[in-house]
């Protein structure tokens, strides 16, 4: 069997064309005319031999299968950079704005940034949370550079790694405030994806529920639900000492998975961003709990056009 080699300039170029939405910009930003950056993308299509982009006018849109290879092209692309960077020894500073979703295991990824600052004194790390819907648009404004996000459908631009949490039914040790009805709720804000979850699921087998404590913050949750003020939805890495997992058999229905995905723009992101991403990703393979860290390998092929 011959294998294809992807040449690393016709990857940039795919990516760069779909980070920025022009192929002018593209070429502008990699020191290219709009034809150079356009043969790149053909030679690549005949390569995969797959259609990659359509272009409407001045709009572009990514096929099913440059929707597939543009998650292969920004991890290659990162791993490339990232051994250039360290066999090169280039010196990383400057600042990065990362977003982390206000619902999620903030604890386990704030740990994991640290452990990247200690190792790179001189790169700044500017820290926002928020709902995963803000967080998305901030990153298509170019107002973060590196983001993880949940996803209730369809995943947004710039994912380039995901995996799959399942949220878990969680009340206060010693407390019977999950056999109240209608089911007290403490939960994050509208938006969500775990509160989205938790309603469905009451919903689905009829069983009435009712908000009574509302947080942005995941720290708030907890307190809520080691104080028995109602019942919630973390996930393992969220639980606390003072806190029990609800199940099926205390009338609590399994929720369905959540696709949590990190995103960023690699046209546009520093050396420093590449390397934190790789380190961001080795920390979630690293993490031991592979039964609520599931790496998605999951990409479908395409038909042959």
């Amino acid at each position: 069997m011959r294998l294809t080699n992807l040449p690393i300039d016709n990857l940039r170029a795919f990516v760069t064309v779909t980070d920025l939405g022009s192929y002018t910009k593209a070429g502008q930003l990699l020191g290219r005319t709009q034809p150079a950056i356009t043969l790149q993308i053909q030679r690549l299509e005949e390569l995969v031999d797959r259609e990659l982009i359509q272009c409407a006018g001045r709009e572009i849109s990514l096929t099913e299968a440059g929707e597939v290879l543009l998650r292969f092209a920004r991890q290659i692309l990162r791993l490339n950079d990232e051994a250039a960077t360290l066999l090169q020894r280039r010196q990383l500073d400057g600042t990065l704005r990362i977003g982390l979703p206000t619902d999620y295991a903030v604890a386990f990824l704030q740990l994991a940034l640290t452990n990247f600052i200690q190792a790179h004194p001189d790169v700044q790390l500017e820290i926002q949370c928020g709902l995963s819907a803000h967080l998305l648009a901030q990153l298509d404004a170019d107002e973060l550079d590196i983001i993880i996000a949940m996803h209730g459908g369809q995943p947004a631009a710039g994912l380039a790694f995901s995996w799959a949490e399942r949220p878990i039914w969680v009340a206060a040790e010693g407390s019977t405030v999950h056999t109240v009805t209608p089911v007290p709720l403490a939960a994050h804000n509208k938006g969500c994806e775990y509160r989205n979850r938790m309603i469905q699921a009451l919903d689905a087998i009829g069983r009435p529920w009712r908000i009574v404590y509302a947080s942005p913050g995941v720290s708030g949750l907890q307190a809520a639900v080691r104080n028995g003020l109602g019942v919630s939805a973390m996930t393992r890495r969220t639980l606390q000492s003072g806190m029990r997992v609800l199940s099926e058999v205390d009338g609590f229905p399994s929720m369905a998975d959540i696709r949590v995905g990190l995103h960023y723009k690699h046209s546009q992101l520093s050396t420093a961003g590449l390397l934190l991403v790789s380190h961001i990703i080795e920390c979630l393979h690293d993490s031991g709990q592979t039964d609520v860290v599931r790496i998605d390998r999951n990409i479908g092929a395409p038909s042959r056009r």
